[in-house]
């Protein structure tokens, strides 16, 4: 068993566990998230982690399955709420090299985002994933006050050839998703999503 599994000595699935507690009742209700539901924080609490800046869209890389029909994009936000928002979309992006837009939620325009509330929104058209890989989703509010988000920090890519777990990209962006994502600037607050 431990040339199987390297140097570990125990049963890797015995260390996750904790998921059954925090993943829904039915095996068969379809989920993907970026990061697990424990562990989480307010972005509010670090001003030195800003989760969104308006305009701007925030995307985050999640690992999607060939066959997967993605339908809505959930996100949370936390103490602060949207404030004066004029737009706001999620965006689901592909696995290429430059990822291209595969879909995009409606604009909610001036819709209000509490506090600590999650947000599912629906994109226009469901997604049936092309292949097995990394994809992004893309978040953006145009607000006087973008809401705070729920979600993790994570360090910078140190090792040559790791991705960023959240970036930006993107300026006064409003009603429509960018075709692609390029010219990105990675970002330590990595907002929590999930796909159903």
């Amino acid at each position: 068993m431990s040339e199987q599994l390297g140097g570990y000595r125990r049963n890797v699935r015995d260390l996750l566990e904790w998921a059954n507690a925090s993943d829904p009742a039915s095996p068969e209700t379809f989920a993907r998230r970026n990061l697990p539901r424990i562990g989480l924080y307010d972005s509010a609490g670090d001003t030195g982690q800003v989760a969104l800046a308006t305009g701007v869209m925030t995307s985050v890389p999640i690992f999607l399955r060939a066959g997967d029909i993605i339908t809505n994009i959930s996100v949370r936000s936390g103490a602060t709420a949207a404030g004066t928002p004029t737009n706001y979309w999620f965006a689901l992006y592909d696995d290429s090299a430059v990822p291209a837009l595969l879909g995009q939620t409606g604009d909610q325009t001036s819709t209000a985002w509490a506090a600590n509330t999650t947000k599912t929104l629906a994109l226009a058209s469901p997604v049936t994933v092309p292949r097995t890989g990394i994809y992004y989703v893309g978040i953006m509010v145009t607000a006087t006050t973008p809401p705070t988000l729920l979600g993790s920090v994570a360090a910078p890519a140190i090792v040559t050839g790791e991705r960023a777990l959240s970036q930006s990209s993107g300026s006064s962006l409003t009603a429509s998703a960018p075709l692609t994502i390029t010219s990105t600037t990675a970002k330590q607050f990595v907002p929590y999503v999930v796909l159903t």
